[in-house]
């Protein structure tokens, strides 16, 4: 099915700024993205005209969703350029990356993976841990494996999960599954807190989720945009470019976007 978007939409920045790690480019072009039990195939064609591997229904319904396309990004990008040059800049690189709307229980596991590992060692184990735990889905390019639910990783022990490359991070993970099974950290009812800091807060109370994983979490699974993670590469960004001033504050409701755009910049356009 061939489908319009005129908004920013970029799959290779969306695929490669940080906020997903089960993204992958296939060999005919395509960029593969999957979540809970669903696999899209999508493939730019021309100028806003894609072919995505599902029905119109499935798109719709779900996946519309997922690419966050009732959200404007153009003018999002154009409030946050107006900031400064710096934000400008950035968010000219990273045109066409969106927020995905990802599943809580996956971007929890994954962002505590992702704590002092590299993007392919994150995607390693993550992958490890949907091989083992999760469901097999064939495809007509390949066999893909669900990420696991809550059900299916809640009898996980701490050896077999130390199995899929996960360090330290395996008592974090099932600290986190635990808790979550036990209901002391509820995922379905962090959606209606108003407040993000009590949503961090919740969330810091799993092993190993500080500030930056929880903030990673907010933004990537439950869409608080103004919440920005500082990893790394952000903390480069405030340390050596902007000497210790932290200037997201000057972008209240979009400070999450505008990290990404940075992240993308950072970690790609300035390596090239």
């Amino acid at each position: 099915m061939r489908v319009t978007i005129e908004d920013d939409f970029d799959l290779e920045k969306i695929a490669n700024c940080g906020q997903c790690f089960r993204a992958k480019e296939m060999e005919n072009g395509s960029y593969r993205f999957i979540t809970r039990d669903k696999i899209i195939y999508i493939k730019k064609l021309r100028a806003n005209t894609f072919d995505v591997s599902c029905e119109d229904y499935e798109w719709n319904s779900f996946w519309t969703n997922y690419f966050d396309l009732a959200t404007d990004y153009k003018k999002i990008r154009n409030e946050i350029s107006v900031a400064n040059d710096y934000f400008k800049e950035a968010a000219q690189i990273g045109e066409g990356i969106r927020i995905l709307r990802q599943d809580p229980f996956e971007t929890l596991i994954s962002f505590i993976i992702s704590q002092r590992k590299s993007i392919p060692s994150i995607m390693t184990s993550v992958e490890r841990i949907a091989e083992k735990y999760g469901k097999p889905i064939n495809t007509i390019y390949e066999t893909v494996y669900t990420f696991p639910t809550l059900n299916e990783m809640k009898s996980a022990s701490l050896l077999a999960l130390s199995n899929c490359a996960l360090g330290y991070r395996a008592e974090y993970i099932k600290d986190a599954v635990e808790k979550i099974h036990e209901g002391i950290v509820d995922l379905d009812e962090l959606k209606h807190k108003k407040d993000d800091d009590e949503m961090i807060e919740e969330l810091k109370r799993i092993k190993g989720v500080g500030n930056k994983v929880a903030n990673c979490v907010a933004l990537f699974a439950y869409h608080r945009v103004d919440r920005v993670p500082i990893d790394v590469w952000i903390e480069r960004v405030i340390n050596e470019d902007w000497a210790g001033h932290n200037f997201f504050a000057r972008l209240l409701h979009y400070g999450g976007i505008a990290q990404q755009y940075i992240f993308y910049a950072k970690r790609f356009a300035n390596s090239e």
